[in-house]
Formats: C-alpha cells, sequence, structure tokens
C-alpha cells in the first residue's frame, strides 16, 4: 500500500441509479482513484459532508467503463460502487447528484486473481456481495473465457438484473422466498457446477462461505476458491485491527491481508 492510496481525492458524481428498492449503483470519476483498482478491491468512502458520521465506508469497485469526461482527460475511466441503504452514511451517498463530490480513498487490500490459463469462471453472489463480482464477470467475458454467474437474494427484486450483466454471462439465480430461479440459498447451486470451473470467486457473508467450504468439502474438490470477505472496518488501512479474522496461518486482516482469501484458509 503506497502513500497516495491513503490519500483523500475528491470523487466527482458522474451518474446515480436506483437499481431496486434502496439498493443504488453509483458512478463517480477521479483518476486517482483508478491507478491500480482491479476487481475485489475496495475504496473508502466518507459519506457525510461534516464529521458524523465519523468512519468512512468501505465499497468494492463495482464496474468501470471510459470516462464522461474523456475531453478532459483522454483515456480516463469512471468506476462504481453498488451499495444498499442501510444508515445515515449510505442514506447521505443515496441523496448525492451529478457533480457532487465525495472524500474517496484507496484502492485498497488484494483483489481477485484470475489465473491467465483458466477459462470456465465461476462466480458466486450472496446479497450485496453480487457488487464485487461484477467487475470480475466485466474482465473475464473482455478475455473471452465462460462465466457463470450464481446469485442469491431474499427475493426477485433484489437479485442484480439480468439485463445489465455482459450478454455472455450465464447467470442463474436463487431467492430465499422463491419468487425467482432456485427457491433456497444460492449456495445449493454450487454443487451442480462446481466441477465445470477452473476457478470459483464469491462474495458474501460468512454463513455463505461456511456453506460453500462444506460443499467443496463434501465433492473433495481441489480447486481453487477465492472469496472476499466483508467486515465492518474502521480505518481500512490495518490500524485499527478491527477487521481482524482468524485463518488457519494466524489472525490476518481482512483490510490489509485480503479481502481475498482462499476458502479453506478461513472456512476449513
Amino acid at each position: 500500500m503506497t502513500t497516495s492510496n491513503l490519500q483523500l481525492h475528491p470523487a466527482t458524481v458522474v451518474e446515480q441509479i436506483e437499481l431496486a428498492p434502496n439498493i443504488f449503483q453509483l458512478w463517480l470519476h477521479c483518476p486517482p482513484l483508478m491507478r491500480g483498482a482491479t476487481p475485489g478491491r475496495f475504496l473508502m468512502l466518507h459519506c457525510s459532508d461534516s464529521n458524523d458520521p465519523l468512519l468512512p465506508r468501505p465499497m468494492s469497485y463495482h464496474r468501470f467503463r471510459p470516462s464522461k469526461h474523456q475531453s478532459q482527460t483522454p483515456n480516463a475511466y469512471d468506476f462504481a460502487i453498488l451499495y444498499d441503504v442501510r444508515g445515515r452514511g449510505t442514506t447521505w451517498l443515496s441523496h448525492r447528484r451529478p457533480g457532487d463530490t465525495i472524500n474517496v480513498f484507496g484502492p485498497l487490500g488484494r483483489g481477485y486473481d484470475l489465473k491467465e490459463d483458466t477459462q470456465n469462471v465461476l462466480l458466486v453472489a450472496g446479497g450485496m456481495g453480487v457488487a464485487a463480482v461484477i467487475a470480475l464477470a466485466d474482465e473475464a467475458v473482455a478475455a473471452g473465457k465462460n462465466v457463470t454467474l450464481l446469485q442469491g437474494a431474499r427475493a426477485a427484486d433484489l437479485l442484480f438484473p439480468h439485463e445489465l450483466l455482459p450478454t455472455d454471462v450465464e447467470s442463474i439465480s436463487a431467492t430465499d422466498d422463491g419468487s425467482a430461479g432456485h427457491h433456497g440459498l444460492v449456495t445449493g447451486l454450487l454443487k451442480e457446477h462446481l466441477p465445470w470451473a477452473d476457478q470459483t470467486f464469491a462474495c458474501g457473508p460468512n454463513p455463505m462461505f461456511a456453506s460453500m467450504a462444506d460443499v467443496v468439502n463434501t465433492a473433495r474438490s481441489r480447486k481453487e476458491v477465492q472469496v472476499l470477505m466483508e467486515e465492518r472496518m474502521g480505518c481500512g488501512t490495518g490500524v485499527c485491527y478491527g477487521c481482524a479474522v482468524f485463518t488457519r496461518k494466524g489472525v490476518r486482516l481482512v483490510c490489509k491481508d485480503g479481502p481475498r482469501f482462499s476458502l479453506r484458509e478461513v472456512f476449513a
């Protein structure tokens, strides 16, 4: 992590879209925050005009696209975050409009590691964990790889819209209430698709990862499974130790040593 990663930058709001009730896709422009940005890495956003709330919010890079500011900054890219409204900070964020600025620092953490020789890519997303895997889907499709997305949510209206995915992504859904796709948890779909995948990448809550570990262990699969862990963060830089987790290699920090971990490293 370099000093520039910890420097606050004013990111300009380009576009704010409500994809589902209280779920927003926010596009931002800030060239310094694109240096080293890759799927799975994250940013810390100060979601306030003052010091309340005090702590920044961690947000994954969700998508990238050529910037609408190309005339000002050639070859520049905009990036998006995907978030749901949960409290004061994200409520403030949902009220930002084009031209507003948000103080942000990053990129932070270790992102996904997609191998060059991987051909079949399996993505598993639980709830808002879909925010992080979409950028990887975009990258994998652009590289000519086969991509299947297993996406789970409480109900159909909380699923990431299929029409916004790359057209070459096979998308299979699971909902807790049975309103779309498989009736049950998204991990109920994993056993069928695991043998096909060269690499599997996931993001979601810890109970989902524990369930995935059960499926992987039962199948006796030795294929790589990378997970992005979601933990509360106070600083995002490894100072506060608020995101410490126990792994086979001892205590690790999600913000600094992760958020990417091997599934077996944490959920044996």
